[in-house]
């Protein structure tokens, strides 16, 4: 058995406007990029993970138990973290 080599991948976190790269590993699912690109970008561990969305190649991804070997995200990958609602513009 291989042991998976660990890579970063590229989080946009829209709610601050901050690009976070993280390392991790083919096996890691994409509700775990979200909650630690969430706390790094905002520094707040406490926020509620079902209030915002992952968008991988500009697709939602509905089932965030996936890891990242099944989206076939590589070195790299671009994700995106919006708010689950849309904001109000002023």
């Amino acid at each position: 058995m291989t042991a998976a080599l660990p890579y970063s991948i590229r989080v946009m976190v829209t709610p601050v406007w901050d690009q976070v790269a993280l390392p991790v590993e083919s096996g890691t699912r994409v509700e775990e990029v979200k909650r630690r690109a969430l706390a790094e970008a905002t520094g707040r561990p406490d926020l509620a993970l079902p209030d915002f969305i992952v968008k991988y190649r500009g697709a939602l991804i509905l089932d965030e138990t996936q890891t990242l070997a099944a989206l076939g995200a590589g070195a790299n990958a671009p994700f995106i973290i919006l708010p689950a609602r849309r904001q109000p513009v002023r």
